[in-house]
């Protein structure tokens, strides 16, 4: 089994990480318009089908989790600045999770297996070729703050116990991917998207009356300095998506809510019985 290094208590509760990392986080946002503004010929339903393959291609490799919000954030990036054609958007996506695994994993995705993936409808050439246009583009900066940088961040700083707290940041994290793959989330800086995650999870796990009872908006606000009713909205639209794409996870139980294991973030109306090599409508949007 893979062998995890311990929570450093020092960069959880040192507040300069937590100032440092809500000051960086705006310099990695992607324009929320560039549908509108920068792209002619995909559309939002094209980056959520390739954004599903390529969460297919992170679980089945059992990426690190960091890996599939990250590369999101490489191709939203890329995407608010270069314009594609949709031929070209599951190529993007390919190096995208390549450059995020390099990154953060101790051993990368190859090459090869991501050839493979798309049904061979991409070469190494193409690969190698974008991996050097798309690091120009993104300046090299590469170390972007996503969602997964705040949670430990938060739940260290809430009421929590530690099987409460590890519950909910393994939910957190299944939202975290749900909010990555929905294209209107974009607005949304990380630390909101985190912030309303652990809230939903939280509501969910916990029960409403928990959170009003340890005020927990609140908290949350005193965390990440961002407005009550701005967190509180971004919550609500995180369970709106949880409610269409994940229904059978909404019980009448808060226990039977989310039946995530560790490891295992993809949202079950994701999953696919087949292989997550190319689908035909992927080849064809």
């Amino acid at each position: 089994p893979t062998k995890r290094a311990f929570l450093d208590p020092t960069l959880l509760k040192d507040c300069r990480v937590l100032r440092n990392l809500l000051a960086a986080e705006d310099k990695y946002q992607p324009s929320p318009s560039y549908f509108q503004c920068v792209q002619t010929d995909i559309q939002p339903y094209m980056r959520k089908m390739v954004a599903a393959w390529m969460l297919e291609v992170c679980e089945e490799q059992k990426c690190e989790e960091e890996v599939f919000p990250l590369s999101m954030n490489y191709l939203d990036r890329f995407l608010s600045v270069v314009n594609i054609k949709r031929t070209q958007l599951q190529l993007l996506g390919s190096v995208c999770m390549f450059i995020a695994s390099k990154l953060k994993e101790t051993i990368p995705l190859s090459a090869e297996k991501l050839v493979t993936y798309t049904d061979r409808s991409i070469t190494m050439e193409e690969l190698m070729e974008w991996e050097l246009i798309i690091l120009r583009v993104l300046k090299w900066d590469i170390s972007a703050v996503t969602p997964h940088d705040f949670i430990a961040q938060i739940l260290t700083r809430l009421p929590l116990d530690s099987e409460s707290a590890r519950t909910i940041k393994r939910h957190a994290h299944t939202f975290i991917v749900l909010c990555a793959t929905d294209y209107k989330f974009i607005m949304y800086t990380p630390s909101m998207v985190a912030a309303g995650s652990v809230s939903a999870a939280a509501n969910g796990l916990l029960g409403p009356a928990w959170c009003q009872r340890v005020k927990l908006l609140q908290q949350l606000q005193h965390i990440t300095a961002i407005d009550a009713d701005c967190l509180k909205s971004c919550q609500e639209q995180i369970e709106q998506a949880v409610a269409t794409n994940l229904p059978q996870a909404i019980g009448s139980s808060s226990s039977t809510m989310m039946p995530v294991q560790p490891g295992n973030t993809t949202p079950k109306s994701m999953e696919q019985n087949h292989h997550p090599t190319t689908p035909t409508d992927v080849r064809d949007i």
